[in-house]
């Protein structure tokens, strides 16, 4: 049996023949199967209508995809709501195997059950992995069959260098993808599933008290940012796949192996920059498609010790594997333009500025059934939010006085103390709303 390596080597191969002889194009030069220099970082930019590749950089490079692994999750849950397997307010089961996650995750106790929606809106916000598996199990009946569908649409689009073992993307060797197949399945998402594009763009969810924002910080600091999702582990480093729009042009910009999260954000709004101020009509006439792109056949790099190793000074270090909301920079104001790109301005720092979403009230999601049109919060919400501003009441008289204790003397005048009626019981909440 050939091994994961050698098979995608293969497909590359066969894929540089078919670039050089069956598009018209020269053919890339595919270097001997080895392994990327660790600080390499991957890079691509491609205009999302037409494809073509306006800059790139490693972009066909073999890389671990971490979290960016839920935009195939998102694709192959909207087909099957597209083809009507399931419905948005289709109830999911949150299994032992969910609960077993690494963060980022919800954390909701086995059993608890949530709708495909809300499922999808906490897996691309907060970047859940509980969610992911949850969605796994819910729309094709375990992981296994739900990654053979998602290689089965990987192989259908094209992205010939990719391979999944499981629907978010925590580490695995054999789970590997590069820039370009990236690109190639943002740009099937937009075209696919035009009315599930509300979902790429929430700044926040809020789950009972509890808000999270974005992983993507674009989203909230550069203007035009409209999608797309991060991912994080060791071996990869830093990635993200974003979309932003303006002056009714779309662009993808990858970004794979960036140093923080920081960078990877930087990298992006960069290479938006350049591709909005350039001339469309010249990049268009002479660059190539995406698909076009020669895969290179080597062994994905490691980022480890460049991003996780202890002992790298003014760098905070990430919690856990797969972990994205627990960066140093959260909730922080942003830093850009101390990593300009080669060959690239630096950016105004007034198109990086944290706070455009400042006044976008976050989207609720919860755990139960779907909530019908006009539904309120049940009495017990109220309730408890109202009984924290009484005062402490007495303690209980005893009905009788204690031995020895002389009898209190009648007092004619004294009034008959009222005492407020007890308060009616309050209804219990359903057992999974939150």
């Amino acid at each position: 049996m050939l091994s994961l390596q050698k098979l995608l080597a293969a497909k590359a191969r066969t894929f540089a023949l078919a670039a050089g002889t069956g598009l018209g194009l020269a053919p890339a030069i595919v270097p001997t199967l080895g392994v990327l220099p660790a600080r390499a970082e991957a890079l691509l930019l491609v205009d999302a209508e037409s494809g073509k590749v306006i800059n790139e950089q490693n972009a066909t490079a073999p890389w671990y995809p971490a979290s960016v692994t839920k935009l195939m999750t998102a694709y192959v849950t909207f087909k099957a709501l597209q083809d009507h397997r399931v419905t948005r307010e289709s109830l999911f089961a949150v299994s032992p195997r969910a609960v077993a996650q690494q963060p980022s995750k919800m954390g909701f106790k086995s059993g608890t059950r949530v709708t495909v929606d809300n499922a999808v809106k906490m897996m691309l916000v907060h970047s859940a992995n509980d969610m992911a598996i949850v969605l796994a199990e819910g729309v094709s009946g375990s992981i296994e069959k739900f990654t053979a569908e998602m290689n089965a649409e990987a192989q259908r689009l094209g992205m010939t260098q990719t391979n999944y073992v499981n629907p978010n993307g925590l580490p695995d060797e054999q789970q590997i993808t590069s820039a370009r197949d990236l690109a190639i399945l943002a740009r099937a998402l937009l075209r696919d599933f035009p009315d599930y594009g509300d979902y790429w763009h929430i700044p926040s969810i809020r789950l009972g008290r509890h808000i999270y924002h974005n992983t993507n910080k674009l989203i909230d600091a550069y203007a035009g940012a409209d999608g797309m999702k991060t991912g994080f582990i060791c071996a990869s480093g830093y990635n993200l796949v974003a979309t932003a729009s303006r002056n009714g042009k779309r662009l993808i910009a990858v970004v794979l192996g960036a140093k923080t999260d920081n960078a990877r954000a930087t990298n992006a709004a960069e290479l938006f920059e350049r591709g909005f101020a350039s001339d469309p009509l010249s990049w268009m006439r002479s660059l190539s498609a995406v698909e076009a792109l020669t895969p290179v056949a080597a062994t994905p790099p490691d980022m480890h010790d460049e991003v996780c190793a202890q002992g790298h000074h003014r760098r905070p270090q990430p919690a856990e594997e797969g972990e994205e909301a627990n960066a140093a920079t959260d909730n922080k104001a942003m830093s850009f333009g101390d990593m300009p790109l080669p060959g690239m301005p630096t950016i105004p720092t007034n198109l990086l500025t944290a706070g455009l979403t400042a006044g976008v009230a976050p989207i609720d999601v919860y755990t139960g059934p779907a909530r019908p049109p006009g539904w309120v919060p049940p009495p017990a919400a109220a309730g408890k939010k109202k009984s924290a501003t009484y005062a402490a009441k007495p303690p209980a008289q005893s009905a009788t006085p204690p031995a020895g204790a002389k009898p209190a003397k009648p007092n004619p005048g004294a009034k008959p103390v009222q005492r407020p009626a007890a308060p009616p019981p309050q209804a219990a909440p359903p057992a999974d709303a939150q």
